[in-house]
């Protein structure tokens, strides 16, 4: 992984980007994402997570993010990541998912390739980290993370979509808290 898309400084805020391995779609049940929901939530009140924005895609999840406490950032996203990846292989063996066999075969196959003693590979190694440096790119990733589902033709409008901070945004009831920060974010 590139070392431009790290987080360098652990005091900063950063969009991040967490992808699930060849972009499979594993995801797109309503279990795997409030699974999402609930680690994020778990971050947040014991690890010092600060969530300012969030998307959960079919295959992918972008966030706005900072710690606040004693855990640095990328330490809360190995957790995270690894935490989930258990949940998610957990998730696709006991719950109803027509396509069990074929995620599980490419999990367990990327599991063994990556020469560890891991089983199974959800995630793709590292994550995109953009460092936040102003209010304009904070925009600018806000609206991006909000617009995803549209763009995908998921719903018509942002807001829409429920596994979204753009509810929260708009006012409206939502499954995670976030620090809304429209036109006031400021850097650590």
């Amino acid at each position: 992984m590139s070392v431009a898309y790290k987080i360098h400084d652990q005091s900063k805020v950063y969009f991040v980007t967490l992808t699930i391995i060849k972009w499979l779609d594993i995801l797109s049940r309503n279990s795997q994402k409030l699974l999402i929901i609930e680690s994020l939530k778990y971050c947040q009140d014991n690890k010092g997570l600060d969530i300012y924005a969030y998307c959960i895609m079919p295959n992918h999840i972008h966030l706005i993010i900072g710690a606040n406490g004693e855990y640095p950032l990328s330490a809360i996203l190995r957790d995270f990541k690894k935490y989930t990846s258990r949940q998610i292989v957990k998730n696709i063996k006991e719950k109803p998912e027509s396509r069990r066999d074929y995620f599980m075969q490419i999990i367990e196959s990327e599991g063994k390739r990556q020469g560890r003693p891991q089983k199974h590979k959800v995630w793709k190694r590292g994550y995109r980290a953009y460092e936040i440096s102003s209010n304009k790119f904070f925009d600018q990733k806000l609206d991006y993370i909000h617009n995803n589902p549209v763009k995908e033709m998921i719903v018509s409008n942002p807001e829409d979509y429920i596994f979204s901070s753009a509810r929260n945004y708009a006012g409206m009831d939502s499954n995670l808290d976030v620090i809304v920060t429209k036109g006031r974010w400021k850097a650590y």
